[in-house]
């Protein structure tokens, strides 16, 4: 048997291992036998036509000369335009003349825009990041082709017009009930006798109205003098633009200004400086003990914030003796009030957590 992992070169003490030689040459065969990397991947761009050759322009092109040679290749190879036959067309159908409009179509779109062409140049000259090149690709293929902002401009608009339309609503529907209470209604009606709105002399002749047209307008005074006589406050006041979400942002800078000199000029009076809160300031640091909203606080009566201050609620431990006041009257209005009793009951017998069924 002939060893073939030895080889012996001039004698005995040149023996030699080839076992290293043999493994080198079939990795270099391997090697040699992988395809080539390419940068024209199927699916990217021009798939495995390079778009410059499409349209035969060179890398160097500029942007005038593609769109002339996209112009001339389009009117050839439109499927409108297309006739097999004509000269430069030869052995081109119908068919073949469409996929090579679209790639003709495909090629101009890569490279007229000159980052999604700087993408395409880069890819040819760096074919071995294929994964770097999908993502290029992808990207821009899905980014939206709207600005960001002017959606978001859009978006902001469409929210303070239904918020406006919302508020408005809200506050027709607070008038129409206030309309039909007989508490305002008098004293609106009131108002307008002693404005002449409804002392008007009887009507004659072909002027003369009917009885429901009459009616209507004195609805319509009525309810005039309720909408500017009366103060509505919370969710159904009336609205205001500079309430409404594209005001408020537009105003931030001028609000946030405002804040930061108030809240210098408050640490400055009455942190550093010591001085005695004022009635705005003391109720300002009861609201914010109560954790009610500026709104919330404004539609409280004037005796019932006065009686705040009489309390020296601003102090914090008044206020918590007040509270734990409020807390207990509260229980025991609940121990004692009918409604409360009957809604005990319901919650009991047939509140949440329980089916019940009607025998009609």
């Amino acid at each position: 048997m002939v060893d073939l992992t030895e080889w012996s070169l001039g004698g005995p003490g040149c023996q030699r291992t080839l076992n290293p030689w043999w493994r080198l040459a079939v990795l270099l065969f391997s090697v040699s036998s992988l395809p080539a990397v390419t940068a024209l991947v199927e699916g990217l761009y021009c798939g495995t036509e390079v778009c410059y050759d499409v349209l035969g322009v060179t890398r160097e092109a500029s942007k005038a000369e593609i769109a002339r040679s996209y112009r001339q290749l389009a009117r050839r190879y439109h499927p409108d335009r297309f006739r097999p036959g004509e000269p430069g067309s030869e052995g081109e159908t119908q068919e073949s003349a469409q996929k090579k409009f679209l790639l003709i179509a495909t090629a101009y779109e890569t490279l007229k825009d000159e980052d999604t062409r700087r993408d395409y140049d880069y890819m040819l000259d760096h074919p071995e990041e294929y994964y770097q090149h999908y993502y290029a690709y992808y990207r821009r293929q899905l980014t939206p082709k709207v600005d960001v902002r002017v959606v978001i401009l859009v978006t902001i608009c469409a929210i303070s017009i239904f918020q406006y339309y919302s508020w408005h609503s809200s506050y027709n529907e607070a008038i129409n009930y206030l309309v039909t209470v007989p508490k305002y209604r008098i004293q609106a009606t009131e108002i307008a006798k002693q404005q002449g709105l409804l002392n008007r002399p009887k009507e004659k002749g072909k002027n003369r109205r009917s009885k429901d047209e009459i009616r209507e307008q004195e609805e319509e005074v009525i309810r005039d003098i309720i909408k500017n006589k009366i103060d509505i406050k919370g969710g159904y006041q009336k609205p205001n633009l500079s309430d409404i979400l594209l005001c408020q942002i537009v105003l931030f800078p001028y609000y946030l200004t405002n804040y930061v000199v108030w809240y210098i000029s408050w640490v400055y009076h009455f942190t550093i400086c010591r001085e005695e809160y004022g009635d705005p300031e003391k109720l300002y640091i009861i609201r914010r003990y109560m954790k009610m909203s500026q709104s919330q606080f404004d539609s409280l009566d004037e005796s019932t914030r006065q009686s705040f201050l009489e309390k020296q609620l601003w102090i914090k431990d008044n206020y918590e003796v007040y509270r734990k006041e409020q807390e207990e009257e509260m229980k025991v209005k609940m121990a004692t009030d009918p409604r409360m009793k009957r809604y005990r009951r319901w919650m009991k017998n047939e509140g949440p957590g329980r089916l019940t069924f009607i025998d009609d």
